[in-house]
C-alpha cells in the first residue's frame, strides 16, 4: 500500500504471543463474537467483529487496548500486541502483565505521531533482538512518503515474522471487520462464543496449572495476587463502567473475577 490508497474502515487484530488453546479461555470473557486461529510459531490471532465501534460510538483503539490489557493481565504469561486502525490514524497497543500498555501511532498517511521511546519499549518488553530488530523498526518512525498507516502496520508484523508470527494469507491490516472475518473463516478460524464466567476461568485455571505457574496457584504467593488482582481491578472496572468504556469495563472485571477467584482456589477445585 501507498499514501494514494482510499482511507480504511475501522479495524483491529489482536496477535497473542501464545497457542489457541492457551488463549481461549480469556478470549471467550470477552463477552464478544470473536474468530481464533494459529499465527505461526506460539502465535495466536483474535480478529474481532467490531461492534463496540462500529455501533457503540467508541474509538477502536480504545476498545482494543481494553480488550488487550485484559488479556495480558488474564493471562499473566504471555503478551498481547493489538493493531488497530480507522480513518484517519492506526497504530498499535502492547500490553504486558500488569504493566502499563505502551502504543504508537501514525495519522492515515503514514506520518509517524507516536515517541521513539515507545518503540524502543515495545522492542524490549516482546525481548526483540535489541540490535538487529530495533534497526528494523526505526524506520516505522520517521516520515516517508511511499508508506501509509496500514504499510506501517505491515512493517510491525514483519519484524514480529522473526519471532514465529505468521498471519494467515490475506489478513492484512487496513481491512474491513468483515472482510477479516471472512479470511480467518476461510483459513478454518475457530468461532469463540462468550463463556459464562465460572467456566471460563476455571479453563484457563487448567490451562495454567499444566504450566510452569501451576505451582504458584495455592499458598501465599497466590493470595497475594489475587489480592493484586482484586486491588487493580475495582477501580478499573469502575472508571471504565463511568465512562461507558466496554474495553476498560471487561480488563477491570476480569481482574476481579481472577482475582476472587484465585484467592478461591482450592475451593474451586472441589466444586
Amino acid at each position: 500500500m501507498n499514501a494514494t490508497s482510499g482511507p480504511s474502515p475501522a479495524g483491529a487484530l489482536l496477535l497473542c504471543r501464545a497457542d489457541p488453546p492457551a488463549v481461549r479461555p480469556s478470549a471467550q470473557l470477552l463477552g464478544e463474537q470473536l474468530l481464533l486461529a494459529p499465527a505461526g510459531d506460539v502465535w495466536s490471532v483474535i480478529v474481532p467483529e467490531g461492534k463496540p465501534w462500529l455501533h457503540g460510538g467508541e474509538a477502536v483503539e480504545q476498545v482494543v487496548t481494553g480488550w488487550a490489557t485484559a488479556l495480558a493481565v488474564s493471562a499473566a504469561t504471555w503478551p498481547v500486541v493489538a493493531l488497530w486502525w480507522d480513518r484517519d490514524r492506526a497504530g498499535l497497543t502492547l500490553a504486558t502483565g500488569f504493566r502499563r500498555a505502551v502504543g504508537y501511532t501514525w495519522l492515515a498517511d503514514g506520518t509517524p505521531v507516536g515517541e521513539d521511546e515507545a518503540m524502543r519499549t515495545f522492542a524490549a518488553r516482546l525481548a526483540l533482538d535489541p540490535v538487529l530488530d530495533v534497526q528494523a523498526l526505526e524506520p516505522l518512525t520517521v516520515p516517508d512518503p511511499d508508506a501509509d498507516a496500514p504499510s506501517r502496520l505491515l512493517g510491525v508484523i514483519a519484524v514480529l515474522g522473526r519471532t514465529g508470527l505468521t498471519l494467515p494469507t490475506g489478513l492484512h491490516p487496513g481491512e474491513s471487520p468483515d472482510r477479516l472475518r471472512s479470511v480467518a473463516l476461510a483459513h478454518g478460524a475457530e468461532q469463540l462464543e462468550p463463556s459464562g464466567l465460572r467456566s471460563a476461568v476455571r479453563a484457563e485455571l487448567d490451562v495454567v496449572e499444566a504450566g510452569p505457574l501451576g505451582p504458584y496457584l495455592r499458598g501465599p504467593k497466590a493470595r497475594v495476587l489475587g489480592g493484586a488482582q482484586l486491588a487493580a481491578g475495582l477501580p478499573l472496572l469502575l472508571w471504565g463502567c463511568g465512562r461507558r468504556s466496554g474495553g476498560w469495563a471487561t480488563a477491570g472485571a476480569l481482574l476481579v473475577a481472577h482475582g476472587t477467584l484465585g484467592l478461591a482456589y482450592d475451593r474451586l477445585r472441589e466444586a
